[in-house]
């Protein structure tokens, strides 16, 4: 099974260059997971043949929102996490036999990390929410997880501790979630390789290899057996992100 995940940073804007379809057409994944769609489900247009389509967009037009494209029909489909949240169309869960399926943007704690409190009680709130479902089976949780969790994980690490993405704040959730029984599949399998998910698009950051891994798959520990390599696609233009790969044994 083949899953793919990625921050468009603008779905409709990246219809238009092409570089959507084209990543559709070429990997054939059996479902792909989106974030920051900035679009109401209204405005798109696209059949995309083959998949079942499930939007989860923000209240606020051209912000936020997720969208998984899927092969197969889920048993259920939910939206959003337990708590108390701004509709900002951050969440899609679903359900399969097997396991379940989960698609997150994670807030970003802004400059000055002046969301960095309602960030933290998302991270607590969505923990708690993968530990649930991870009690009835296993999950997979794929998204712009806006972290950096590791000093390899970006390339100035020295100069962003107190920065949205590489505060010790935030890297501390990440911790306790894989403390929680979960697995970053790209660090496990490839502990000491730099590469990167997502550049700014000042400096010519991406030209320069100025970049952070903030894009993830990561699983629970007793799935982990089964993942074939995770893989980052920093060949795929089309936004500020590139796509992410999840390969697991049928």
């Amino acid at each position: 099974m083949k899953i793919i995940g990625w921050n468009v940073n603008g779905l409709r804007a990246c219809l238009s260059k092409g570089e959507f379809i084209s990543l559709l057409n070429r990997e054939d994944p059996d479902i792909i997971a989106v974030q920051e769609t900035k679009m109401q489900e209204s405005q798109l247009e696209v059949p995309f043949d083959g998949y079942f389509r499930y939007m989860n967009s923000a209240e606020r037009k051209g912000y936020s929102g997720t969208m998984i494209l899927t092969k197969k029909e889920p048993l259920s489909v939910s939206y959003g996490i337990p708590g108390e949240h701004p509709e900002e169309g951050r969440v899609i869960t679903l359900e399969y036999p097997d396991y379940y399926f989960v698609d997150c943007y994670v807030p970003n704690s802004k400059d000055g990390l002046l969301r960095l409190d309602y960030r933290m009680y998302f991270e607590d709130c969505m923990r708690a929410y993968l530990q649930d479902l991870d009690k009835k089976k296993p999950v997979i949780y794929t998204g712009d997880l806006n972290v950096a969790h590791e000093e390899i994980d970006l390339k100035n690490p020295d100069t962003n501790h107190f920065n949205a993405g590489f505060s010790d704040e935030e890297r501390g959730k990440m911790t306790e979630l894989l403390n929680a029984g979960f697995v970053d599949t790209f660090r496990a399998l490839h502990p000491e390789e730099v590469k990167y998910s997502w550049w700014s698009y000042r400096m010519r950051a991406r030209e320069r290899g100025i970049g952070w891994r903030i894009d993830y798959f990561i699983v629970s520990q007793r799935l982990f057996p089964k993942v074939i390599d995770s893989k980052i696609l920093d060949d795929v233009y089309g936004s500020d992100h590139c796509p992410v790969q999840l390969l697991l044994e049928d």
